[in-house]
């Protein structure tokens, strides 16, 4: 049996743009035929008789396509005369569409299982194959897919459109995508929150900044809207996140002036940006605003500002940030006890170091792996040996497992003092043939940066696939390395 081995598909619709009043007439259809062995180029087809003229000459409009799911050589021919290609179609699996709507393999391979195994043509229904079709990269199937459906007497709804909106702006058909949400903003569908969020971010993604103003104004000119002040806290944040301080700050006074308040997350959010963008004064600035406004500073915005000051290496700002926001507070765990103690580990300041871990203990924390390591850097960087014991016999006792961090400190002081025939006395403690894990927060290696023993087994973590590495392996690579170094090669 000869396999049909020609695909034949128009769409007479193929611009991504939607309207609800298209219509196609019935009598602009097309001839469509195809060849049993396919031709390798367009002039080899007409001269091999595919054409149903028979004559040997090109005829006018001829069209070709090529499909990406089938092979280079593979194409689709339309003729312009009125034959049928009825059988064409069946063979290849191709259903022709009413008022001239043909899928491509791949479209129609989505739609006929989206019809035959979910059977739903409802609103619910076809948004979701709506949004399949932006994550397959096709957007422009779905406005002929709403055709096809608007001539079997379907009506889209808020699912639909919100969907197809979304489609658009994640594909960057923008045009597209505003065009349908002037639809949706002026009909009497009230999208969710949810379809704003993606909205936006889809704009702000590739730097149309000036449709998420438009997006909060229209939204907020809607009377029917109740989410309004949840519009303009994600316009702050897609300001911010884009490092768009100005407008971000434009947006938080517009939201003040229009008398909605600005609550915890916009707050957080407004300082939180100006730590990654912004100076440390500007960054100071925003945090004194918040405060005036009796928010509370959450965990978050906390770790942008201190990372603020640790690029800067302004430490003893970082302290008297912490101990303005409040060292008893329980809600963000152990993280400012932790940037306390770093900020005195950076400097090296190792009697403030112990006073401050002991204040911490006496104020009920348990130290965590975090506060340990923090304590471990420090006590290996200044080669304190019996202290650097001490640490680890108090994280046993804690029930704190180490990570590659402490492990790490063990090894680097050892070598630095030319003391690598003895480190085995210290791993012999530890179970050093367990997995390695890297669980430290990464502030800490903002301040004090990475152990040579720590960045040379992250390396090597990285590089292989093998599995199974242990604690021990990594140190017996590493010496061999060192060994390796510090040998005189001479050359005769």
């Amino acid at each position: 049996m000869v396999a049909m081995a020609t695909v034949v598909a128009s769409p007479s619709c193929s611009s991504p743009s939607f309207s609800f009043t298209h219509s196609i007439s019935s009598s602009r259809r097309s001839t469509f035929a195809c060849c049993h062995r396919l031709p390798r180029s367009r002039k080899q087809c007409l001269r091999s008789g595919a054409s149903s003229r028979g004559n040997g000459d090109e005829p006018e409009g001829v069209f070709h396509k090529r499909y990406p799911e089938r092979g280079n050589d593979e194409r689709a021919y339309l003729l312009p005369d009125g034959g049928g290609g009825k059988v064409v179609f069946e063979s290849a699996g191709v259903q022709k569409k009413d008022k001239g709507l043909v899928y491509n393999l791949k479209e129609h391979q989505m739609v006929q299982n989206w019809r035959w195994n979910k059977k739903r043509i409802d609103d619910e229904g076809v948004a979701a194959l709506i949004q399949a079709l932006g994550q397959e990269k096709m957007p422009e199937v779905a406005p002929k897919l709403l055709i096809d459906l608007k001539s079997k007497g379907f009506v889209p709804g808020r699912a639909t459109l919100s969907s197809l909106v979304l489609c658009y702006a994640k594909n960057g058909l923008f045009r597209q995508a505003k065009a349908m949400w002037s639809e949706i903003i002026n009909s009497s569908f009230v999208p969710s929150i949810e379809v704003v969020s993606g909205l936006m971010d889809a704009y702000a993604m590739m730097g149309h900044f000036d449709e998420i103003s438009t997006i909060v104004h229209e939204t907020a000119s809607r009377q029917d809207f109740d989410f309004s002040n949840e519009v303009y806290s994600l316009a702050v944040s897609c300001f911010g996140k884009s490092g768009q301080l100005e407008l971000m700050e434009a947006m938080v006074k517009e939201m003040v002036l229009r008398g909605f308040k600005v609550d915890s997350m916009t707050g957080n959010a407004f300082v939180k940006y100006y730590s990654l963008f912004g100076s440390i004064e500007e960054m100071e600035a925003a945090y004194g605003r918040m405060k005036k406004s009796r928010i509370l500073i959450e965990k978050e915005a906390i770790r942008a500002m201190a990372s603020a000051y640790i690029s800067e290496r302004r430490f003893y700002k970082l302290g008297e940030f912490l101990r303005g926001v409040g060292l008893g507070r329980r809600n963000v765990g152990n993280l400012l006890w932790n940037l306390l103690l770093l900020s005195y580990a950076a400097n090296f300041k190792m009697k403030s170091l112990q006073r401050e871990f002991i204040s911490m203990v006496g104020a009920g924390f348990s130290p965590d792996l975090t506060t340990f390591n923090i304590r471990a850097l420090a006590y290996s960087r200044m080669c304190m040996f019996w202290d650097l014991h001490l640490s680890i016999e108090h994280m046993k006792h804690e029930g704190v497992i180490p990570d590659l961090v402490t492990y790490g400190c063990l090894v680097d002081a050892y070598l630095e003092r030319r003391l690598g025939r003895n480190l085995s006395f210290a791993l012999d403690k530890m179970n050093a043939e367990s997995a390695p894990v890297m669980l430290t927060d990464p502030l800490v290696f903002e301040a004090l940066g990475k152990g040579d023993f720590h960045s040379s087994s992250e390396a090597l973590l990285e590089s292989t696939r093998q599995r199974g590495w242990t604690y021990s392996n990594l140190v017996s690579i590493y010496l061999r390395k060192q060994y390796r170094s510090n040998q005189i090669f001479w050359n005769y």
